[in-house]
Formats: structure tokens, C-alpha cells, sequence
């Protein structure tokens, strides 16, 4: 099994901490789109290191399919052949009242860009002429001088981020790649992750194999009373402010914390995070996240997640992750997996 971390930082700071996390065992390394642009990044970090890399995620609504393709494929050049375009949806006050742009039945939109951006790639590989019509976009020229042809390394592969049936399912009918929401527990993933997946496959006449399933998992690590402490404290906060969320109300639900999410979301309007963070008890910490260890941390990872995929996304929130206690989860990991 491959861990794959997010490459957190500056983006001033890219290379030197791409480097970093690579020293110490990492498969890859993936960015999310928070303070800083998504992209950015890891073209410093393609230059930098010579290990996976993937946008996780890079928000797909407010962008042109167009624009999507361009990076990705120039990404895919620089990180020879080591690049995956993770996109995602987002939530509906943000895609319009901070992106400033449309929303509207989201995976059908998600379903679109991919088949879109699938198609630029095409006409690009000189497999087909441009000639994409969508409900949202349309795509129906390439002169010559916008053509950058056949990429040396291949189209990059494109993954979708999901929670819901739906979005899982639409993933599982046209992208490439999977990746499971980090705020997740084993019984979700197996009684509603995976049977949506099985249904989005065969409604794009598609088998297991065409479908990479990427886990993201919440990771509290260290070996101290007070290292342990400190991860407990980063890893509820995050689960608090997901939780707070009504989209991820699901995972909730399934493990009968349903009224749970409701009180998070008041408090996270009266600005109430210390009183959030107090809400997510041992049990929900242990269901929701990993803590402990390196070894047990890595133990929990392989038994949820094993027997469904061969590399895992992990994140260290809100606390300062010893650089020791990845390089241990990684060896640790790697010596069960199977």
C-alpha cells in the first residue's frame, strides 16, 4: 500500500518541502485548494522530486474544462508521467459566494467536466477531432496553435472526489480515480461507499479495474502522552468543522450520530470552535479518524482499507506531525499491507 501526503507549506516553500516529505518514504504527494492555489505547488514540486502528485482537490465548477486540461497536461510533462488531476465540486456558498460563479446540480456538472476534459485530451492525442457538446460547456475548436499534441507521458489519469451516492456513483461511471472523502468511517465505506461504486461502474459499462479507489483517512500520530494529546486535539477540531457541514450528514447518520450534526452546524455560526471540538467524543475520534501510534495508526489504515486499494491519502491536522512519526506509519504500512 502507498501513503500519499499533502505537500502543506508556502507555495515559496514547495520544493524544499517536497524533499522533505519524500526523505522520508512518502509515495506522493497531493495539495488541496485552501489559502493558496492548487497547481502552483506542485510545479515546484515537479521539478523538486520524483514521486506521485495529484491535486486533492482542485475545485472543477468555477473552472473551464479548458483550463483544467491545459494544467493537468503540462503538469503530466513536468512530473513525467506522476500526475493525477483530482477534482471536486464544493459546497454551494462557496462555489457562489467565494468563487463568484454557477451552481447547480453539482455531479451532473462533475460528470461533464470529466467527459469534457476527457475529450480535450483526446482531440489532443490526435485521437478524434474536438467536438464536445455538453449541457454546461462546449467545446468545438482547436486551431493548430492552441493544439500542444500528443503528451510524451500520456493523458494524466482523473480522479473525482465523492461522498454521497450520487457524486460516488457519477465518479465511478467516467473518471479514472475515486477518492473517498477523508471524513468517512468503515461502516460507511462499505455499506455506502463501495455498492455506489458497484452501481456507477455498471452504469458506465465499466469494471473494477477501470476505477482507482483512493481513501483519504484523518490521521492523529505521535508516541508522547502530550504528542497524542496534541494530534487528539487537531483531528476533533477538523471532524467538528466537517461535521458541522449538512453534506457530510450521511457519515453521521449511518453511525447513529445523526443529532450530532445539527448542534456542530449552530455552534459553528455563533463561532462556538472550541465548544465544536469538545462534541467529538473518544468514540467518534476513533470511528471518524486514526490515532495513536505510528504502528497502530498504520494497523487501523490496513485493516479499513486494505482489501479495497493499494494506496491511501493521509492527513495530520491541526498539530505538528514529527517527521519521524510519518517516515514509522510509512514503513509501518508498507510491512502489512498486503
Amino acid at each position: 500500500m502507498q501513503i500519499d501526503v499533502q505537500l502543506d507549506g508556502r507555495p515559496e516553500d514547495a520544493a524544499r518541502r517536497a524533499r522533505e516529505l519524500v526523505e522520508l518514504g512518502v509515495d506522493g504527494l497531493f495539495t488541496f485548494e485552501g489559502a493558496h492555489d492548487v497547481f502552483v505547488p506542485l510545479v515546484a514540486a515537479a521539478a523538486a522530486v520524483d514521486v506521485d502528485l495529484m491535486t486533492n482537490v482542485a475545485i472543477a465548477l468555477p473552472r473551464s474544462p479548458m483550463h483544467l486540461a491545459n494544467t493537468a497536461y503540462d503538469l503530466q510533462t513536468l512530473s513525467r508521467g506522476r500526475f493525477r488531476l483530482g477534482l471536486g465540486s464544493q459546497i454551494r456558498p462557496h462555489i457562489e459566494k467565494r468563487y463568484g460563479a454557477q451552481w447547480s446540480r453539482p455531479a451532473a456538472r462533475m460528470r461533464e467536466t470529466v467527459l469534457a476534459i476527457k475529450s480535450i485530451f483526446d482531440a489532443w492525442e490526435g485521437n478524434s477531432r474536438l467536438r464536445f457538446e455538453g449541457e454546461f460547456t462546449t467545446h468545438t475548436l482547436m486551431p493548430p496553435t492552441f493544439d500542444p499534441g500528443p503528451n510524451p507521458y500520456g493523458p494524466p489519469p482523473i480522479c473525482m472526489g465523492a461522498l454521497g451516492p450520487v457524486m460516488t456513483r457519477t465518479a465511478a461511471e467516467v473518471a479514472d480515480g475515486l477518492l473517498v472523502m477523508p471524513f468517512n468511517s468503515v461502516r460507511h465505506f462499505r455499506e455506502r461507499t463501495l455498492p455506489a461504486v458497484r452501481e456507477g461502474l455498471e452504469r458506465g459499462g465499466r469494471t473494477a479495474a477501470d476505477l482507482a479507489i483512493y481513501p483519504q483517512v484523518i490521521v492523529g500520530v505521535g508516541r508522547t502522552p502530550e504528542e497524542l494529546e496534541a494530534a487528539s486535539r487537531g483531528v476533533r477540531s477538523l471532524l467538528a468543522f466537517y461535521g458541522s457541514t449538512p453534506a457530510y450528514r450521511p457519515v453521521l447518520e449511518v453511525e447513529g450520530w445523526a443529532d450530532a450534526q445539527p448542534k456542530l452546524n449552530a455552534l459553528s455560526k455563533q463561532g462556538e470552535y472550541a465548544a465544536m471540538t469538545d462534541l467529538i467524543d473518544d468514540r467518534m475520534l476513533a470511528t471518524l479518524a486514526v490515532h495513536g501510534t505510528p504502528e497502530e495508526c498504520a494497523a487501523e489504515i490496513v485493516a479499513r482499507f486494505g482489501d479495497h486499494a493499494d494506496r491511501v491519502c493521509c492527513y495530520f491536522p491541526g498539530y505538528q506531525v514529527q517527521g519521524q512519526h510519518i517516515a514509522e506509519l510509512v514503513t509501518a504500512v508498507k510491512g502489512l499491507a498486503p
